[in-house]
């Protein structure tokens, strides 16, 4: 099965200038049997999805599953997977530490893995200090984001050796924010995946077998990208400090009563 396994819509993420229903009929022209929604740090995006799966039968040849891309504090962005059954209100809360969101996804079953991993300094888990004064987290990771369509080719082939080094599971996704991005990186699943467990089964049972896709002609610039660190962080962090309380009561109460 062909799968984007990296998807914003606008449902769900602020900067996508993509609908949930667009996506799928994009990725259905291009032959994908399915996608991973991966809004930053909230569900909204595949809640959409939910209530135009009870209303219509239009998309039942199409699996969406459901993810979300968490932005840690000391480690950039992370993709995250859980088990069907279990629901982390604290995943669409920002600012866990890496080593706490590896701890509590395991901890309930599932899966993780850091999204394009050699990317925008800001953005990205090899960029920050943490991956570099404690590799041993690398080896935490259940997958890596191999291939990225908005990253460059250098990025993507740093990512790929990164899978062959730690010898991790490689996940292809578009990241896409625009209608024209949609579609340009795949993940290939050699078996019946129709839901968020049997995705989490996959990769633990070897059964992702390629990623691949096409870089965007045009990347940022490299100097601007810098330019934009320091403005980004400072807003993240006055996120992450603005929902401390929050966060620390979702993992107490999660901890304390179960998902």
């Amino acid at each position: 099965m062909k799968f984007d396994m990296h998807c914003h819509t606008s449902n769900g993420s602020f900067d996508s200038r993509v609908d949930i229903e667009e996506y799928i009929e994009l990725l259905r022209m291009e032959g994908f049997q399915g996608m991973l929604v991966t809004d930053h740090n909230t569900y909204n995006g595949y809640r959409a999805w939910e209530k135009i799966r009870r209303r219509t039968h239009k998309y039942d040849d199409f699996v969406v599953l459901k993810g979300v891309e968490y932005d840690t504090r000391d480690a950039g962005h992370i993709l995250v997977i859980m088990p069907d059954d279990v629901n982390l209100k604290v995943l669409e809360v920002r600012g866990m530490p890496l080593r706490q969101l590896i701890y509590t996804v395991h901890a309930f079953g599932g899966i993780l893995g850091p999204a394009h991993p050699y990317g925008a300094p800001y953005l990205s888990a090899m960029r920050c200090r943490r991956l570099k004064i404690q590799g041993d987290l690398l080896h935490a990771f259940d997958f890596v984001e191999a291939f990225n369509t908005c990253e460059t080719k250098e990025s993507n082939r740093q990512a790929k050796r990164l899978v062959d080094v730690y010898h991790k599971v490689g996940f292809g996704g578009s990241d896409s924010h625009r209608p024209q991005d949609v579609g340009l990186a795949f993940t290939e699943i050699d078996a019946d995946v129709r839901c968020n467990s049997d995705l989490i089964y996959a990769v633990k049972t070897g059964k992702v077998v390629g990623f691949g896709g096409m870089e965007r002609e045009k990347q940022k610039n490299v100097a601007v990208q810098r330019a934009m660190s320091v403005p980004f962080r400072m807003y993240n962090r006055s996120l992450w400090a603005a929902k401390a309380m929050s966060r620390r009561n979702n993992l107490k109460h999660l901890f304390q009563h179960g998902a």
